[in-house]
């Protein structure tokens, strides 16, 4: 996948400097990845119960075994954009809220 640039005056205008954007894109960014994990591996958990009920007398046969459909939901998660692009997408449309610690109450 090629780099793409990033215009960092754009950014500026949605935080006050460039710094603040980057934590709040790094955050972001790692709250997608965890997303996009838990969901990769719920479609892969229904097909290894699948295979399993299928392959239950020759779990060995399981292993070596290469499933289609597991080669196919790993390229199409493969295709989707990273979690650092959707995090700047979102923050370029106004789509991620972030605020300050609050520091009175430490």
């Amino acid at each position: 996948m090629a780099v793409k640039p990033i215009d960092l005056k754009r950014l500026e205008e949605k935080v006050e400097n460039i710094y603040e954007a980057v934590i709040v894109l790094s955050k972001r960014a790692q709250q997608i990845n965890e997303e996009i994990k838990i969901e990769f591996n719920q479609q892969i958990e229904m097909i290894k119960s699948k295979l399993s009920s299928i392959y239950a007398d020759d779990p060995d046969t399981m292993e070596t075994y290469i499933n289609p459909d597991q080669v196919n939901i790993a390229k199409e998660f493969e295709k989707r954009p990273k979690p650092t692009q959707i995090a700047i997408d979102e923050l370029l449309n106004d789509k991620i809220e972030y605020r300050y610690k609050d520091t009175d109450s430490e």
